[in-house]
């Protein structure tokens, strides 16, 4: 059995009695129907994570929900939008669509940015702390402050929270599927359960999900 398989079958083994019982998640309890389907790229099933970068739950939810990604088929997209509301968590977002406009948003860079915050306890707190980390990280700093103070990245910022509002997301980390559906580690999960278990829960949601997606249900 692949290691993605065993944590999915725990996953699975782990829901609710009454979802076991109905062979899947119920909806209403481990995911939500969104009440306006959203736009989507024609023949693709799209899944957006919703988070932000000072979210302990969306750090300890990264590592499950990355190395899904990486074994996703071909016929399902992945993008991830960052929320949040303060001064430094809209710092985060700038820096976030900077990577993102550097084509330098990898895997390595993006989990570097949690584990700094997370792990090594650094306040992200203004540019010039932001682009010592980005120097840190391999992140080329001259391009990145010039993109960081351009234009372009305003609007990009302005977009997230829209798409959540319609989404119908309040809390993170929340995984949007398919344009029609929503779940998270929260509401997949058991109460009591460790965060771990919440996570690998969600994880095999999302996967019902997408299957539900391509047969539009």
């Amino acid at each position: 059995m692949r290691r993605r398989d065993a944590a999915l079958t725990l996953a699975a083994a782990a829901w609710l009695p009454s979802a076991r019982a109905q062979g899947g998640p119920v909806e209403g309890r481990q995911y939500a129907r969104l009440t306006q389907p959203l736009p989507g790229e024609p023949g693709k099933v799209e899944v957006v994570e919703f988070f932000f970068y000072l979210c302990p739950h969306c750090f300890a939810f990264d590592p499950l929900l990355e190395a899904w990604v990486h074994q996703l088929p071909a016929d399902v997209s992945f993008r991830r939008v960052p929320l949040g509301g303060t001064k430094m968590h809209q710092l985060h977002q700038r820096m976030f669509y900077t990577l993102q406009a550097m084509n330098a948003l990898t895997p390595q860079v993006h989990s570097g940015i949690f584990n700094a915050i997370h792990r090594d306890r650094v306040e992200l707190a203004d540019e010039a702390s932001i682009v010592a980390l980005m120097g840190r990280l391999g992140v080329d700093t001259a391009k990145f402050k010039s993109t960081f103070n351009s234009f372009a990245i305003a609007p990009k910022m302005a977009q997230g929270p829209k798409l959540a509002e319609l989404a119908g997301v309040e809390t993170v980390p929340a995984l949007v599927i398919g344009g029609r559906y929503r779940t998270s580690p929260s509401s997949a999960g058991t109460p009591g359960q460790s965060e771990q278990v919440h996570g690998q829960q969600a994880i095999a949601v999302a996967d019902f999900l997408v299957k539900l997606s391509r047969g539009k249900g």
